[in-house]
């Protein structure tokens, strides 16, 4: 009966503590004990199984679906979103609104931000950012060349500069074609000291924002002229090619491509992405599914933002 004894007083403080909301020198007052042994008490109560904590996920969230995420692929976060359907413009919203949201609370002080410029859901997130009172990021480094087509290659450089002046860094702008016409005409570029200052960002990177494309360029890529030829397609595919982060392809099973078109592209690579200190993807659709579980298996990716369909096939 001493440990029953034991236990029912253990049981009272906790029900004082956690249910009638009493501070613990209160209860010492009221229970005539130190406010150490109530302390000690209450930490019995959570040992004995008295005490339990239960998170209950709140409706339209996907608990179940985000753990699944992370020990299936070895991410620190994985951010699952609600969506009324499996369509790609839907939910490129609804993941910008929440990529949004996590950028906000989780950026720290001085972050140099690297961001991949050419991804319609990286926009939707700069979309939805409220404006920094006090600007904590030092630099935003646009990571991939967004020269292009002159009625689209403007979006880049926005895309680059809006994120800048929302976060209070300084915009790095990356004023070259993405996809040079020849090797030589990458060196050419690489020379310009410009280029070069920028690029030397790339190793310096605490948070990189990367989006997520099948080896099919998506509307705005294939609008900015930053495209391979179907000759250059069909090479890809045939090496195995399943998606690429910032036109540096892998294969499905998350290993790097290696092709001569690598040493066209102007832009961060995936060993000096692997360098950041975090990695958040935002990707989602059903087109994108095996570019995705490819990207994740590259092992660099840190946060992952997607949709509830698309988390679902990734984790069947």
């Amino acid at each position: 009966m001493g440990r029953l004894n034991e236990l029912r007083l253990i049981a009272r403080i906790a029900q004082m503590y956690h249910v009638e909301g009493k501070r613990q020198a209160e209860i010492a007052v009221t229970m005539h004990m130190s406010q150490a042994t109530v302390s000690r008490m209450l930490k019995r109560a959570e040992a004995e199984g008295i005490v339990r904590t239960t998170v209950i996920p709140p409706p339209g969230t996907f608990a179940d679906l985000e753990t699944a995420l992370r020990a299936r692929y070895g991410l620190t976060e994985a951010i699952v979103i609600d969506c009324s359907e499996d369509r790609d413009g839907a939910i490129m919203a609804r993941i910008g609104e929440a990529a949004a949201h996590f950028l906000e609370v989780t950026l720290q002080q001085d972050e140099i931000i690297g961001v991949s410029s050419w991804s319609q859901t990286i926009l939707r997130m700069v979309d939805n950012i409220h404006p920094l009172k006090n600007g904590k990021a030092k630099s935003i480094v646009q990571i991939l060349g967004g020269m292009g087509e002159p009625s689209v290659q403007t979006h880049a450089t926005q895309l680059t500069a809006r994120l800048a002046k929302l976060t209070g860094g300084e915009p790095r702008l990356l004023l070259v074609q993405g996809i040079t016409s020849s090797r030589e005409a990458k060196l050419v570029m690489l020379a310009d000291p410009g280029v070069r200052g920028t690029m030397d960002l790339f190793g310096r990177l605490s948070l990189a924002i990367i989006g997520i494309g099948a080896v099919e360029p998506s509307e705005l890529l294939a609008r900015s002229g930053n495209v391979f030829s179907r000759q250059e397609m069909a090479m890809l595919n045939e090496a195995g090619a399943v998606g690429e982060i910032s036109f540096r392809f892998y294969d499905k099973d998350g290993k790097p491509v290696e092709t001569p078109l690598n040493e066209r592209v102007i832009g961060i690579s995936l060993e000096e992405l692997r360098k950041a200190d975090r990695v958040m993807a935002l990707a989602g659709g059903e087109s994108k599914t095996l570019a995705i579980a490819g990207a994740l298996k590259l092992g660099i990716i840190d946060v992952f933002v997607t949709d509830k369909f698309t988390a679902a096939r990734l984790t069947a």
